[in-house]
């Protein structure tokens, strides 16, 4: 009896011995996983210190005013018709936390909430040294208007600033590229203001994205506006291929472009950044002469720009950036064409200083 204890007791403490090597086996395996993610990451953000100056504070608020526009060009064979809203004004705060940019504008005209008519829009911009990420919604509201219009040598000034609220245009996306020359040139110094340009630098930059955007176009109502405005007896014949209800179409896209830091001054930059986009779409509509409607994959350019201008001497920071996108669609039938963008003007706070700065103070 005395050694089936003995046995018993050297079992039970081999036991605990194989668990609490497994556990430290376990425990050192999920450390050196952890410290590889930890280490992936925090290259996406690696720089070199002689041309750029890394972000010395954790976090940041803003302040920034921001300018809207857009214009939407619709034409088949030879005629024509370009639509816009008013340019919108908004002001609202903003909040970072190194790659990441989070805020909320508010129409200084409109401060209500859920107006039907109102455009609603959703941007979110990741900025690392390699890496860039956006993330767009849109929706336009009802405020559009006729801005020019070219229907077989008609005046189009019978018809300048008509408002029209039968379009409704709407896009949801997502693209990514990559920074080939991220350890010398810095995307984020121009854009979100996380570091600073120390030596005018370029990139060459390639990316890929997708979209999705409805386009819904009442024919008739539109038909009917113009010949509001038409003179007695005269009426306005809309050629077949603007005659549709609605069309949705997939982007898939594959970019390349330029961007490039200018440092003309201590603590000045100002940037330029261009991508061509080679989108594939395919679509679904139907105009008033087609029962089936039709479906067509087609190739077609698309173009993202950026342009930034900001003084930063890593505690405060203010500038100006404009970025503006085109939306292409082209088919035998008909083309539809969106120019949309934002001028922003902002100044800013970095605050809470990392430990590492602490130390060398």
């Amino acid at each position: 009896m005395k050694r089936v204890v003995l046995l018993l007791v050297a079992l039970l403490s081999c036991t605990m011995l194989y668990a609490q090597d497994s556990l430290r086996t376990d425990t050192l395996k999920k450390q050196r996983e952890i410290g590889i993610i930890r280490e992936t990451i925090r290259g996406f953000d690696r720089t070199e210190d002689e041309y750029i100056e890394p972000q010395h504070y954790e976090f940041t608020v803003m302040m920034q005013v921001t300018r809207t526009f857009e214009n939407f060009y619709l034409s088949s064979n030879d005629q024509q018709i370009r639509l816009a809203p008013d340019g919108l004004t908004k002001v609202g705060p903003y909040f970072g936390w190194r790659w990441f940019f989070f805020g909320y504008t508010f129409d200084i005209k409109n401060l209500s909430f859920g107006s039907g008519g109102l455009r609603k829009e959703f941007d979110l911009s990741i900025y690392s040294s390699q890496i860039g990420v956006d993330v767009f919604y849109r929706r336009s509201g009802s405020d559009y208007k006729i801005r020019d219009v070219r229907l077989g040598g008609l005046n189009s000034d019978l018809f300048e600033d008509m408002p029209f609220s039968g379009v409704q245009l709407g896009v949801t996306g997502v693209s990514a590229y990559y920074i080939f020359n991220h350890g010398h040139f810095s995307y984020p110094a121009a854009f979100s203001q996380s570091t600073c340009q120390k030596v005018s630098c370029g990139s060459w930059m390639a990316g890929a994205g997708y979209t999705r955007n409805t386009l819904d176009l009442d024919y008739e109502e539109l038909r009917d506006a113009l010949n509001s405005r038409m003179p007695k007896g005269q009426t306005v014949e809309l050629d077949s291929g603007m005659m549709f209800n609605s069309i949705k179409y997939n982007d898939f896209m594959l970019s390349g472009g330029y961007a490039y830091n200018w440092v003309f001054a201590k603590n000045w930059l100002f940037c330029a950044s261009g991508q061509l986009a080679v989108a594939y779409k395919t679509s679904y509509g139907q105009t008033a002469d087609e029962k089936k409607g039709f479906d067509i994959g087609k190739f077609n350019p698309d173009f993202v720009g950026r342009f930034g201008l900001v003084y930063n001497n890593t505690r405060w920071y203010v500038g100006a950036s404009a970025i503006f996108r085109t939306n292409n669609y082209r088919s035998s039938r008909f083309s539809a064409n969106n120019v949309y963008g934002s001028l922003n003007a902002y100044i800013g706070y970095n605050f809470m200083l990392k430990d590492k700065y602490k130390r060398k103070k």
